[in-house]
C-alpha cells in the first residue's frame, strides 16, 4: 500500500544576522503531513541545508504537492526510529512476475514454461493419493527483472556464482527520484545529495509504467556515464533502474554506464518496478540470483523491507 506523502513548495527570503540575504523561488521540501504553517516549512528549510546566523525566514507562495519524499535532510523521511533503532517492517515486491512468453527486451526470445511431468502422469509413478508436478522453463538470462553481475560485460569479471551476498542481500538503500522530470537522463545532480557509500542505489524514474508494452523502449530513462563515475567513487554497492537498461539503448552500441559499473564491480539490476513504495533512504533491499557458474544476467525476486516506525 502506497503511503500518502506530501511536499511544501514554497519561496523563502532569508535574512542573516551578519549581514547578506538568500532569496529562493519554488524551493521544495518533504513534509509530514498537509497542515504544515509557514512557520513550520520556514524551520524545515533553514534546518535542511543548515543555515547558520539566521536572523529571519519569510516564506511565501506556500502550497503542497502530493508526491513522494525526496528526503529532505531533516525532514521526516530522516528521523529515527521513535525506539532508537528497533523497527517494524513490511515487505515490498520490486520485481515483474515471468510468465510464458513474456517480452522482457525487443529482440531477445520470450521464455517459454512447459510441464515436465504433469500431475496426471507423476500418478503413474508415485503411491495412490500422491501426485507432483515439474515444470520447464526454457529462457535467456535477460528476462523479467534481473540482475547483471560484471562476467555480462567483461569475460574476467565475476559470474553470478561468485558474486557475495554481501553485494546482494539486505542492502541499507538510497532512492533517487527523477520520476516526473522532463529528462530522460539521471545525472549526476540527481544523485550528488545522496548518501550512497555501501547502498543500493535505485533509480526511480517511472519508466515501469509502461512495462509489457511497445512504449516501455521508446524514450526510456537512463542513467549517464558521469553519474555512474560519481556512483563508483563514492561507493555504491548496486544500482538498479526501474526501465528498459540502464543505459541509452537508443543512442548505439555504446553501454557506458554498464561498462562502469560492472567494470567497478557494482552489479545492476535493471527493469525493477513498485519504487514509489520506497522512502528516499531507510529501506533493505534484496535481488540475489541463483549461482551459475559461467552465466551474466539472471531474473531475481527483488524486494525491499521498508521500516513501518518504531
Amino acid at each position: 500500500m502506497t503511503t500518502h506523502q506530501y511536499r511544501a513548495q514554497f519561496d523563502a527570503h532569508v535574512t542573516f544576522s551578519n549581514g547578506g540575504q538568500l532569496h529562493t523561488e519554488g524551493f521544495r521540501v518533504d513534509v509530514p503531513s498537509p497542515s504544515v504553517t509557514e512557520d513550520d516549512v520556514g524551520a524545515l528549510f533553514i534546518e535542511s541545508l543548515g543555515l547558520l546566523m539566521v536572523q529571519r525566514v519569510q516564506v511565501e507562495r506556500l502550497s503542497l504537492v502530493s508526491e513522494p519524499h525526496k528526503g529532505t535532510r531533516a525532514g521526516p523521511s530522516d528521523k529515527p526510529a521513535a525506539d532508537g533503532g528497533l523497527r517494524m517492517w513490511r515487505w515490498v515486491e520490486l520485481n515483474h512476475v515471468i510468465s510464458n512468453g513474456l517480452v522482457t527486451y525487443p529482440g531477445l526470445p520470450a521464455p517459454e514454461i512447459t510441464p515436465h511431468l504433469t500431475r496426471e502422469a507423476s500418478r503413474q509413478v508415485y503411491a495412490p493419493g500422491t501426485e507432483f508436478a515439474i515444470d520447464r522453463i526454457s529462457m535467456v538470462g535477460n528476462t523479467g527483472t534481473y540482475l547483471d553481475s560484471p562476467f555480462h560485460r567483461y569475460g574476467d569479471g565475476a559470474d553470478l556464482a561468485g558474486l557475495p551476498l554481501d553485494k546482494l542481500a539486505d542492502l541499507s538503500t538510497v532512492v533517487a527520484r527523477t520520476v516526473g522530470s522532463s529528462s530522460r537522463a539521471v545525472d549526476i545532480g540527481a544523485v550528488s545529495a545522496l548518501e550512497v557509500m555501501d547502498r543500493a542505489v535505485l533509480l526511480h524514474t517511472g519508466g515501469d509504467r509502461h512495462w509489457g508494452t511497445p512504449e516501455y523502449t521508446k524514450d526510456a530513462p537512463y542513467l549517464t556515464e558521469a553519474a555512474a563515475r560519481w556512483l563508483v567513487e563514492h561507493g555504491a554497492r548496486l544500482v538498479g533502474i526501474d526501465a528498459v537498461n540502464i543505459d541509452d539503448a537508443a543512442s548505439g552500441g555504446e553501454r557506458p554506464a554498464h561498462s562502469v559499473l560492472l567494470g567497478a564491480g557494482v552489479p545492476v539490476v535493471e527493469h525493477l518496478t513498485g519504487l514509489d513504495e520506497l522512502p528516499p533512504h531507510g529501506a533493505r533491499f534484496t535481488a540475489a540470483p541463483p549461482r551459475v557458474s559461467g552465466f551474466g544476467t539472471f531474473p531475481v525476486r527483488a524486494y525491499a523491507a521498508v521500516p513501518t516506525g518504531g
